[in-house]
């Protein structure tokens, strides 16, 4: 499987949110990720569901939200309504899990779960036939800009192997860049989100294109 670059959106401009969307669109960028928080599960503030809403009018591309809030159920009639294509909830916060993760598929969005850097996997076991994808977080959620977890590579390769038979998309978001998505995907994820290693540079297609390329051990 070919792996995914979705930029995220959390480094991008906001004071320039369309250009920076259409900049990346051009680049080649698969999806869009969206960080969206609330104060409370983490300590910052990004956007909601009116600004998910105006960004989908402008994007071609599908939209990812990642969830790191304290009620995500509360979001997701909203961010359906916006165009969103799939969402994440975090493991540590969903009460009823399997109940939230339907509620997304019913929605007619992608449901995934995102688990955070010292949680451990078992808690994701008996919702992995529930979840359409899982998303790694490779460094504490809330902060974009933030130095990758080494030990995630090897986090990703255990969950990939609880996953054995299964063609789940497994999600790294956190640090990555072309230093570390060989090994990410080597070890089996398939979609590699980055904030500042695309709307870091300069060009952002060629940020992309050389993520895409190391990721896909293909030679320049």
């Amino acid at each position: 499987m070919s792996v995914r670059i979705a930029p995220s959106l959390l480094s991008a401009d906001f004071a320039r949110l369309a250009e920076e969307v259409a900049d990346v669109q051009r680049g080649g960028a698969d999806l869009l990720h969206l960080d969206i928080m609330d104060g409370c599960f983490v300590p910052n503030l990004t956007f909601g569901p009116p600004v998910v809403r105006r960004l989908a009018a402008r994007c071609g591309i599908p939209l990812d939200a990642h969830l790191m809030v304290c009620k995500p159920d509360a979001l997701l009639a909203e961010l359906a309504g916006a165009g969103v294509a799939r969402v994440a909830i975090h493991v540590e916060v969903a009460h009823h899990l399997h109940r939230s993760l339907e509620a997304i598929r019913q929605r007619g969005m992608a449901a995934g779960v995102a688990i955070n850097p010292a949680t451990s996997l078992h808690s994701l076991e008996d919702a992995l036939p529930f979840a359409d994808f899982l998303l790694v977080m490779s460094v504490n959620p809330g902060f974009g800009g933030q130095r990758f977890i080494p030990e995630s590579v090897a986090k990703v390769a255990r969950l990939r192997t609880m996953c054995a038979g299964r063609e789940v998309d497994i999600t790294v978001d956190g640090g990555v860049g072309p230093d570390n998505a060989a090994a990410l995907a080597a070890a089996g994820a398939t979609t590699l989100v980055a904030g500042s290693a695309v709307f870091g540079a300069e060009d952002r297609g060629l940020a992309i294109a050389e993520l895409r390329r190391r990721a896909n051990g293909e030679r320049p």
